[in-house]
């Protein structure tokens, strides 16, 4: 772990090399575990202000888990999160011709129906952020069904940070990136 600015930092995001592979992984993140995507106190208007861009896109299960559970659910820890259909699948994902869940909010964006791109917290997977009173933790989050995407950041070279750089300066800014760019470089180089 490293301190920079007001977080502290796994070294891991350093060290693991990751790139998402949808074709292998098919979107699992979205509908495995047991949880939504966890959702910041900022976003809960703006899943509210986008919905009705949103919804046309989603599928009927979808629409219906978000008018029957809200727009987000809270948690017994007081936590914001996405909400699921049927405890499984996030009320936002929709599937391609494929079968890969993708997120229906992104989908939007990328329609230039929303300016909004998704939750940062899924944007930044596999990092996660823990909020402390006085600082940030950032650490990577190893689960199994990303190992394509673990195998195919290893062929690349392409460590955590540098894939989610466009996700990580989103939450943090240009200049705090800078600076992990330059921890990063460091840590390659040792």
């Amino acid at each position: 772990m490293f301190e920079l600015g007001k977080t502290i930092v796994s070294e891991a995001i350093l060290e693991k090399d990751f790139v998402c592979n949808l074709s292998a992984c098919k979107g699992a993140c979205c509908v495995a575990g047991d949880a939504g995507a966890p959702l910041e106190e900022g976003e809960l208007q703006i899943l509210k202000d986008i919905y009705p861009a949103v919804k046309p896109l989603l599928r009927p299960e979808g629409v219906l888990a978000i008018e029957k559970q809200g727009h987000y659910t809270t948690n017994a820890l007081g936590e914001h999160e996405t909400p699921l259909i049927d405890n499984a699948d996030c009320a936002y994902v929709i599937y391609d011709e494929k079968k890969t869940a993708l997120c229906g909010i992104e989908e939007a964006y990328n329609s230039g129906l929303i300016s909004w791109k998704k939750p940062v917290s899924c944007h930044l997977y596999p990092i996660r952020i823990r909020d402390y009173s006085e600082f940030s933790g950032v650490n990577y989050d190893q689960w199994e069904i990303c190992d394509p995407a673990c195998a195919l950041g290893e062929e690349l070279q392409v460590p955590v940070y540098k894939f989610l750089k466009q996700a990580l300066v989103r939450k943090f800014g240009e200049d705090w990136y800078a600076e992990l760019e330059k921890i990063g470089e460091t840590y390659q180089n040792q």
